[in-house]
């Protein structure tokens, strides 16, 4: 998408069939998880859709991300493939980590996505390895490394930031601020300050922007890509947005304490995907015949790769100990 422009109409589908297809694979994953045949953890963005959508959209396929544990919505909004995705789920051979490591270790090369890894902060070093990479062979690529609020608690993010703007390296720290570290509150894990503050701590520049708002986030990322792209090295994003479901599975966990009923149902009111659906019907970018087209062809999209994912086989038992080192 050119940084010197508004988005089309074409472009404001596009962005909001991106947000639709993620909640709906995800709400459909979450349906199924109950029968006991993805044997794997998986940590649902639902209700983040738009931070996901609004960085990648700012990038080329050739661009690389890195991702942590909460990593669907980042691998499809890059443009991962869904079959793949849901094989590897599933732990079969079709995975595109071989069905060797589950909803956390997502990878698809083709459409940029590095690596996604469960270990808090892990993948952020690789993202500066990636635009280490650019920078050494004189390309024009920028990595976007996603990170959760937790991840600023870790080191090695630290140790990242400072070696990327030491070295102007092309790269986007990206924090998904959701205020929780599993069940802990940001206030109670991190002082009173804006997140977007470390940035100057590391000599680099920090935006800010509603996680919630695809736009919003476009925009920034925008900026951010730009800007390394030009030479001119590392930026911080913030964008604050919130996860519906439990930290890790299926289902809502509200009634462990946590986090209130009333802040969990504020949060499902501002709804990035049902918001931006109003914004482009006000606009008239889209209407509701629209909406609801794009609504039958992501499930039927949906059915094929589930499809595809249950009737794929298991890895062979002889292949167990390839890819093991020690």
């Amino acid at each position: 998408m050119n940084p010197a422009r508004e988005p089309s109409d074409q472009e404001l589908r596009d962005l909001y069939r991106a947000m639709l297809r993620i909640r709906l694979i995800e709400e459909e994953i979450a349906a199924r998880y109950a029968e006991q045949e993805m044997r794997c953890p998986v940590h649902l963005s639902v209700g983040q859709e738009a931070a996901a959508v609004g960085a990648c959209a700012a990038l080329r396929p050739a661009d690389q991300i890195t991702s942590s544990h909460r990593c669907h919505g980042h691998y499809l909004a890059k443009g991962g493939d869904l079959r793949a995705m849901l094989a590897e789920i599933y732990g079969k051979a079709a995975g595109c980590c071989g069905g060797r490591g589950g909803s956390m270790h997502l990878f698809d090369p083709d459409a940029g996505v590095l690596a996604s890894v469960p270990i808090v902060a892990s993948s952020v070093p690789l993202a500066v390895g990636a635009a280490l990479a650019f920078q050494q062979r004189a390309e024009d690529g920028v990595a976007v490394a996603f990170l959760g609020d937790g991840s600023l608690e870790e080191g090695v993010t630290h140790e990242s930031l400072n070696f990327a703007s030491r070295f102007h390296l092309p790269v986007v720290f990206f924090v998904e601020n959701n205020f929780f570290s599993v069940y802990t509150p940001l206030d109670q894990r991190q002082p009173a300050r804006p997140l977007a503050a470390l940035a100057a701590a590391h000599g680099m520049p920090a935006l800010e922007a509603d996680g919630n708002d695809v736009l919003a986030v476009l925009k920034a990322t925008k900026e951010a890509v730009a800007d390394a792209r030009a030479g001119a090295g590392p930026t911080l994003i913030v964008a604050e947005t919130y996860r519906w479901r439990e930290h890790c599975g299926p289902n809502y966990d509200n009634d462990l304490g946590y986090r209130t009923e009333d802040e969990f149902l504020a949060w499902k009111a501002r709804d990035p995907v049902a918001a931006f659906a109003a914004r482009l019907s006000e606009l008239g970018a889209m209407t509701d015949t629209d909406s609801d087209a794009m609504a039958g062809a992501i499930g039927a999209e949906i059915d094929a790769a589930f499809g595809f994912a249950k009737a794929a086989p298991f890895p062979d038992g002889a292949t167990a100990a390839e890819r093991v080192y020690a």
